[in-house]
């Protein structure tokens, strides 16, 4: 897989959760904060970052580079689908994505939402399964789309042309 180069994208991000983390120490408690951020072109390239700090801003902003460092590029259909029926496990969370015709739309949860829309995908039927964990539920769904082949991907594997494969 080829290494993406963030600086040449126009990229949009979303915060996929705040979450507020509390360490008692002798003084009292102290907070830190955890941002999960999305990354993405709405052309294919998308990525996901966790981002620690102890203020919400400054978590953001890590959680946004971290997610620009593990771009990923997502082959779509014509109809801004995807080319067949997959299942993306991380840990206990399981994200069943599956195609769908023109003017679907994106039918899915928050989190995985988020991953599809700023990955350019604008037809689909998505189903999570198991775990609720967003962190899970995000990387589930980012290891299914990296799963997807092109019908000129399986027509390669299996030494056929993409008219073989499609008939």
């Amino acid at each position: 897989m080829k290494k993406i180069d963030p600086s040449t994208l126009d990229l949009k991000d979303r915060v996929v959760t705040i979450n507020r983390v509390t360490k008692v120490v002798k003084g009292g408690r102290t907070f830190r904060f955890a941002a999960l951020v999305v990354v993405g072109d709405e052309n294919g390239h998308v990525g996901v970052g966790l981002g620690k700090a102890a203020e919400i801003p400054e978590a953001i902003r890590k959680g946004k580079e971290d997610a620009k460092k593990n771009l990923v590029y997502v082959e779509r259909t014509e109809s801004n689908s995807i080319y067949h029926e997959i299942q993306g496990h991380f840990g206990s969370a399981n994200v069943l994505l599956k195609p769908a015709p023109e003017g679907t739309g994106v039918i899915a949860g928050g989190s995985v939402r988020a991953v599809l829309e700023l990955a350019g995908i604008h037809n689909i039927v998505t189903k999570s399964i198991g775990s609720n964990n967003k962190r899970n539920v995000v990387n589930a769904a980012v290891k299914g789309i990296l799963q997807l082949k092109t019908p000129a991907q399986v027509a390669r594997l299996r030494g056929k042309t993409v008219e073989e494969i499609l008939a």
